[in-house]
Order: C-alpha cells, then structure tokens, then sequence
C-alpha cells in the first residue's frame, strides 16, 4: 500500500498531547493476582508524559529514568521511551539515532507484551508503539516497513475493540486510522480490502468525538487528531479555527502546540498571524532542538517578499539543521530569494545545490529538484517571477499585494501552456480566497482548459478548487464532478495531496 500520501498528517497527528490537570490526577492501573506486569501511571511518568508533549525531552527522559528501578514491571515506560523518541526522530531526522533507537522496538513490544491477556492496554499500548514507528519510518522513507506497521497495529486496535469495547482509549488511534484509510485514493483501495482494512472518514471522526468526550484523560490529544485531520485532508469549521487560536494562549509553555497552531495558519494562509504564534513559541535548554522553526520564520518572510529576511533564515536553519528533508526546497527559496530580488548572480549558486543535496522523499522537495531541473534547462525564464512573487503572497494571505502583482499582467503576457494555465490559477485563488468565488470560477474553467500533461498539477488543484466552490453551493452533482476530475490527472507533483483531499471530500458525499 502507498501510505506516502498520507505521511504527513500520520506524523503530525500523533504529535497531540493531554492537558496537564489530567495527567496529574489520572492513574490507570491494570493489575492481577500473581501477574508480573502492569500500567500504572505514577506521577513522575504522568509529568514526564506532559513533558515529551510540550518537546520539553530532557525533563521527560529524566523523569522516567527516575521511576525506571523502582518501576521495573509497568509497561507505562517503555511506552513513554518509545513516545521520546518519536519525538526526538521526527524532529532532528537523525539517521544514526534512528538506527539505533529501531533497534529497541521489538524489546520494548515484548516488554508491553507482558501484560496479562485480560489487560485493554496490551494491546493498545502495542498498537500505539507500532504507529509510532510506523511514522518515524516513514519519515525516513522506509515505506514498505512503515505500511505494515501500520497494519499491524489495525488488527491490534480492531482486536481491543472486539475484545473490550468499553475501553473508549482504542478509538482515538483507530479513530485516525478509519479517516486515513478512508481517504486513501481509489486506485489503492483494492490493496487495503486485500489486507481487511476498513475505512470510513465521518465514522472515524465520530470515533475520535467519542474520546473528546468521554475519557478526559485523552480528550486532548484526540481533539488536536481531530483538528489536524481537518485541517489536512478535511475543512477546518470555523468552531475549530477558534480553538486553534485558544490553545497557544492557554498554554504558553507548549512549543508543540505554538508550532502546530503555526504551521495550520500559514496552511490556511493566514501567515501574520502564524508569525504571531512563532514569535511566542518558547525556547531555550528545556527543550528540544527545532531548526525548522527558522525555516517557517524564511516561509513568512518570503510570502511578504521580505526576501533578504527570508534568506537569512533559510540560511540558519541549514545550518543549523541535520536532517534530510527540506534541504533541497530550502536551497530553492534561497534561489528565490536572491531570483526574485533580480540577484541574479547569487541566486544562481543556490539552484545547482538543489540537486546536490538532501533527499527527495516529500513532496516540498520533489518540486524542488523539479523546479531547478527546469530552471537549469531553460524552461523557467524571467516572465514566470512574477507568477512566482503572486503565488508566494497568495500562499501567506498577503491577497492585496498578490492581487496587484498579477494586475500586472494578462494571459497573453506568457508563451507556454504551463504559464498560463499557472496565470487562471492563480487569478482564481487570489479571487476565491477573497470571498469572491463566483469570479473565480471562469479563471479555474479556463486552467482546466489549457491544461495538458505539462500542465497537469493546475488542472488537478483547479478542479480540486471548483469542487470545493460548488459543494459550498450546495451543487453535489458539479462538486462530485470535479473532485474526480481533480482525481484524474495524472503523475504532477501535487498528486498525492490532491487526490487525497478529493477523495475524502466525494466519501463525504457518499462517493
């Protein structure tokens, strides 16, 4: 099964954490007479749990450490180990550590694996560590081994529901994983029937609710899956745009959150006010090194085309960083940065490391490698810097400065079928995301047009924006129309993404 598609939601969802109050008053506790092994979370580990929630990992590692001699048979700590490092995997994309820390999977399975048989958290604390490593897996691009992790830790998940199904904990993991497979694209659904996975994104969303409201302890973390599904394969409502904006507030001391409400802002194109929630994120020894901070910090300033602030940026993330994702699209927007100012010189030195370096696993850096392979031939020319200045401040919601920029220029100001199905849409998204969608529609209509194989990644995400337009409308028939056609274009970079986001949207309306 392809689960590169779902990659990054998978990552990030389980990123969630439970409020404080919670952790210092909740303690499960499974035990039986004679049996060795049990879950009970003490107060160190609840605050320790706390800990790796708010990327505060030196706290936390110490905490456990603290209870691992006189905690030796509860199964609660190398599930809390595990938890650390995925953190610390995801963040730091350490390959050296990855390895090594791989290899504590299995001891640690067999460790939780002592619980007795009649405990509800045998198997959901077993289920939890294999998505754990399915993420980091697939964060470091081993997707066969990250697939079946995932897999696995279903039929673990579904067996706990069938053999407990009061223990509410077991749907917020299975919850995430009804919606991830219910989006998964029609193409691949026959692989997941083959291996007896079933999905179905509102049941699993009704999972999730389910825990928001009936076992305080998780309510939290099952909330933010909530929210981050929405916001990367669903629609935000405006309920949850509210409490996105809440939780930094309410707890200032969280970087994780301060970094998820950061990234889901400049997602919406609202990069002011994500910049806001940037500058407030906390810092310093308690936690975790995050470089991609300063990365974010190059996105916002190259939206504003603050584009000497924005290279300055990209600049100390890579140097700081030691990861392998992003390396390629950073050294892209270094070029922009110095392209887009009519540096044409410096700009230069930085399109021919895009290749050079970092790996091409996401997405941001496929296009990267694409976009310098075009450049180095000739295909990008000087016309295209100011769809590329338009596009940048569409992005970051900066829709005046964008609108201005392309009143620069018509349809006819460009050669190529790529540039101007490029010109209709970005007309139509500066037009759409003004509140003006019914003037965006004859821009999209007219990317879809002249959209053609070189053309194909417009075409599909201006499909994929029609669609949204009519379902808004309440017109099914057009949206189901176009959210297949979205569907049906084939091999651009914006795929797997699209198709999605299409997906989900035609399972909502019983597709």
């Amino acid at each position: 099964m392809n689960w590169k598609s779902i990659r990054h939601i998978s990552v990030t969802a389980f990123l969630g954490q439970a409020m404080l109050a919670l952790l210092l008053t909740c303690a499960f506790s499974v035990q039986a007479e004679d049996l060795q092994y049990d879950v009970i979370f003490t107060p160190k580990l609840q605050k320790a749990y706390f800990d790796i929630q708010k990327l505060r990992l030196p706290s936390a590692r110490a905490l456990i450490n603290a209870e691992r001699n006189t905690e030796k048979t509860n199964a609660f700590i190398p599930y809390l180990d595990n938890y650390a490092d995925l953190h610390y995997l995801l963040i730091s994309e350490d390959k050296k550590s990855y390895k090594e820390l791989s290899q504590l999977e299995n001891p640690r399975l067999q460790a939780i694996g002592n619980l007795p048989d009649n405990s509800p958290y045998k198997r959901f604390l077993q289920a939890e560590i294999r998505l754990h490593w399915a993420f980091a897996k697939l964060k470091f691009g081993n997707e066969v081994s990250g697939s079946w992790e995932i897999i696995k830790a279903y039929k673990l998940l579904e067996e706990n529901r069938k053999r407990f199904p009061d223990f509410l904990p077991t749907l917020k993991s299975l919850g995430l994983l009804h919606v991830l497979i219910g989006s998964i694209p029609e193409n691949y659904g026959w692989v997941a029937k083959i291996l007896g996975l079933k999905g179905n994104i509102q049941n699993g969303i009704n999972e999730l609710r389910i825990v928001e409201k009936e076992v305080p302890f998780f309510k939290q973390e099952a909330e933010l899956i909530d929210l981050l599904l929405h916001a990367y394969t669903l629609q935000l409502s405006p309920a949850q745009q509210t409490r996105l904006r809440q939780w930094p507030k309410q707890q200032p001391d969280n970087l994780l959150i301060h970094f998820f409400a950061t990234t889901v802002l400049m997602k919406e194109g609202k990069s002011d006010e994500a910049a806001q929630f940037l500058a407030d994120a906390p810092s310093g020894d308690p936690y975790i090194s995050f470089p991609f901070l300063e990365y974010l910090k190059g996105e916002i300033s190259l939206q504003k085309g603050n584009y000497k602030q924005a290279g300055e940026h990209y600049t100390l993330f890579l140097k700081q960083y030691n990861g392998f994702n992003y390396i390629k699209d950073s050294n892209l927007k270094l070029f922009m940065s110095h392209w887009l100012n009519d540096e044409d010189q410096q700009a230069n030195v930085y399109i021919k490391k895009v290749k050079a370096a970092g790996s091409a696993i996401i997405e941001a850096d496929q296009l990267a490698e694409r976009i310098a392979a075009e450049f180095l031939s000739g295909k990008i020319n000087p016309r295209q810097k100011i769809l590329y200045k338009a596009r940048y401040a569409t992005d970051g919601g900066y829709l005046k400065t964008a609108s201005s920029l392309m009143e620069t220029v018509t349809e006819k100001s460009f050669i190529s079928t790529e540039e101007k199905a490029e010109f209709n849409y970005r007309k139509g998204r500066i037009l759409q995301k003004s509140g003006q969608a019914a003037s965006a529609i004859p821009y999209y209509n007219r990317a879809l047009t002249i959209a053609q194989q070189e053309a194909a990644g417009f075409g599909a995400a201006s499909a994929l924006q029609l669609g949204y337009i009519f379902l808004e409308k309440n017109d099914k028939p057009n949206a189901i129309a176009h959210f297949k056609k979205a569907m049906a274009f084939k091999k651009h970079e914006y795929k797997n993404s699209i198709d999605n986001k299409a997906r989900a949207a035609l399972t909502t309306l019983g597709q």
